[in-house]
């Protein structure tokens, strides 16, 4: 699993540290990791042999020719690319997926479980904040909706 948040500095060639822990958990036939610009923020998406198999899965459930088939194929399949490992731990960002999410120096590294994301710091600081508030107002709203079954169901 991909846990945890971690900000690390890019050098010269984009080349980032990946945490010894994103490393195991992306283990697999394919020593590195596969990233693609993610569907649902401005950020890359990142994972091992699992998320693609994940996403494979995802498609292949729908019909040829369905426009969420071509569309998911076109963003996953059409802007991935298989990073592998260094002797370091590294690996090398693309640089055109680096220019369109304003990834430089310094990026985020935010594990989600089955996956991770890359994020510019700045990004990040904006994101984090939106995702705090609405877990806040959806917890709030799961927590009365609970409240009201328990209350319900006790009549």
């Amino acid at each position: 699993m991909f846990l945890s948040t971690f900000e690390k500095q890019l050098d010269a060639k984009r080349r980032i540290v990946v945490p010894q822990d994103f490393r195991a958990a992306a283990a697999g036939s394919f020593d590195g990791v596969f990233c693609f610009p993610s569907i649902e923020a401005d950020c890359l998406e990142g994972g091992g042999k699992a998320l693609f198999d994940l996403y494979e899965g995802m498609i292949e459930e729908l019909p040829f020719g369905d426009p969420l088939r071509s569309s998911l194929e076109f963003v996953v399949y059409g802007g991935m690319s298989q990073l592998a490992f260094d002797s370091a731990g590294r690996i090398t960002l693309p640089e055109k997926l680096c220019e369109e999410f304003g990834i430089d120096d310094w990026v985020v590294v935010v594990g989600l479980k089955d996956r991770f994301q890359i994020w510019s710091r700045e990004r990040y600081q904006a994101h984090r904040d939106a995702q705090r508030a609405s877990a806040r107002a959806g917890l709030a709203q799961l927590r009365q909706q609970q409240r009201a079954a328990k209350v319900g169901g006790a009549s």
